[in-house]
């Protein structure tokens, strides 16, 4: 039997219990997802004209989905290295780390001069900006939800690890809040000039709140133990791999495995999200307020909606309320773009709502799921890599991707078949994962009899 470090000191736990410690990751993943998604509806509605010029409107919309397409490219770089420095020195200093990179760049994009201003030199900079948040998000997503999940128990982690990830929907309501109220109260003119600046300058404010909460939250005590007791292994002379090169030896099917499932959640929401934005004011010719108000209307019922979802996984089981979210959404693809051809307000609210509502369905479960399958040593480097390998190759090609069908096309249809064929990849993938609910934590992933090696326990989900 392996030598048990006791667990860490009462010192070391956090004073305010899980509540505290779900309430500082919700805030600052909600600060940061807002960040990220703002570049994503302002690449939509105003970055064509500002800083990519052409003559064709959705030419220059292409190209500045490009630009949102290269953050994704950084978050896999992101989740490498927080994820390494996250499982050596702990999960609460990359966290904050994560939280000023983020919020620096979001606030200097605000402060950018446009195309008009300064020529090439505007889209060069906002790129090396939109790198940056790209950077910091691959290093945030896993850092946040392993916080709460190693603090949490086995009963519950679903619902706890859940709540991090509402902060997804949270910055985007946020996001899109802000520019639909400036929308409604600002000429078109007047938010081309200088209003769409303001929601970047707001991140500077929310980035001292964020970081002001999130300083005040302790260690996880799951890590406190696994690095106690590498300590000790290290005093006797046992050498320890470092975590990124073990979970590429040992845990690439689990990589695998969060990629596939993360796969579908992930096209699904930008699908959702980015792309309707253009999707109903270039295609359909509705105006901004149309799609930003059904948006908002939509992230409010999700943002509720995936605590719950979580919590239903911790009664079911991860697989199943994944399976819900990825089969729902296959079939809702169709549904989604013939309401959007309506036109109306309310039934468009309702396409977008029912889609993020399946979409939650996936997202609830997934930070327990995906936590789950790897063990301490490694679990900030496995989870934040298959997270963010999945971003590159599902949620950053997808506004192209949906952009490009709907150009070459002229409908909605082609973008349906693509986003539904994304559902069935998740649907196959989950199908033939092992559920991991209840997963003791503290343990290793890794009970294969024989002598220990010289690295850390092999991670990977837990055998049957």
């Amino acid at each position: 039997m392996p030598d048990r470090t006791p667990a860490a000191p009462p010192a070391e736990r956090p004073s305010g219990g899980i509540a505290r410690i779900v309430g500082a990751s919700l805030i600052g993943t909600t600060v940061e997802w807002y960040d990220f998604f703002l570049y994503g509806s302002a690449a939509a509605l105003v970055f064509n004209t500002l800083f990519f010029p052409t003559g064709d409107p959705l030419t220059g919309t292409l190209i500045a989905f490009v630009t949102y397409a290269i953050g994704f490219a950084a978050r896999p770089i992101g989740g490498i290295v927080f994820g390494h420095f996250g499982d050596r020195i702990g999960r609460k200093k990359l966290l904050v780390l994560s939280l000023l990179l983020m919020g620096g760049a979001t606030f200097a994009m605000g402060l950018l001069p446009t195309y008009d201003t300064i020529g090439v030199a505007a889209p060069v900079l906002l790129t090396v900006l939109r790198l940056i948040q790209g950077f910091a998000l691959g290093g945030e997503w896993g850092g946040a939800v392993l916080i709460v999940s190693e603090h949490g128990g086995d009963k519950h982690r679903g619902f706890w690890a859940s709540w991090p990830q509402a902060g997804a929907p949270g910055g985007n309501l946020l996001a899109t809040g802000v520019l639909a109220l400036l929308a409604a109260v600002q000429s078109e003119a007047a938010f081309l000039s200088w209003g769409w600046r303001v929601p970047f300058l707001l991140s500077g404010v929310l980035v001292v709140i964020g970081l002001w909460i999130r300083v005040s939250v302790s260690e996880s005590p799951v890590f406190l133990e696994a690095q106690a007791r590498a300590r000790a292994e290290a005093a006797r002379g046992v050498k320890d791999r470092p975590p990124v090169v073990e979970v590429f030896r040992t845990g690439w099917r689990e990589v695998l495995g969060a990629i596939g499932t993360r796969f579908g959640e992930n096209i699904s929401y930008y699908v959702l999200t980015s792309f309707l934005l253009v999707y109903v004011t270039t295609h359909l010719g509705l105006p901004k307020s149309t799609a930003l108000n059904a948006v908002l209307i939509g992230s409010a019922v999700h943002f509720v909606t995936i605590p719950l979802w979580g919590a239903l996984s911790d009664r079911l089981g991860r697989r199943p309320v994944t399976l819900i979210g990825s089969v729902g959404m296959a079939a809702w693809a169709f549904a989604f773009f013939a309401l959007l051809d309506t036109g109306s307000f309310a039934v468009i609210t309702l396409a977008v709502t029912v889609g993020l509502l399946l979409h939650g369905a996936m997202y609830g479960p997934q930070a327990a799921f995906v936590s789950e399958m790897f063990d301490t040593r490694v679990r900030y480097s496995g989870a934040s890599m298959g997270s963010q390998l999945a971003s590159i190759v599902a949620g950053a090609l997808a506004p192209i991707i949906a952009v490009e069908l709907l150009r070459d096309h002229g409908s909605g249809t082609p973008v349906a078949l693509y986003l539904s064929a994304a559902a069935i990849v998740t649907t196959l993938t989950v199908a033939v994962l092992k559920e991991t609910r209840g997963r003791d934590l503290t343990r290793s992933a890794a009970v294969a009899p024989g002598p220990r090696r010289d690295s850390a326990p092999v991670a990977g989900a837990p055998r049957a």
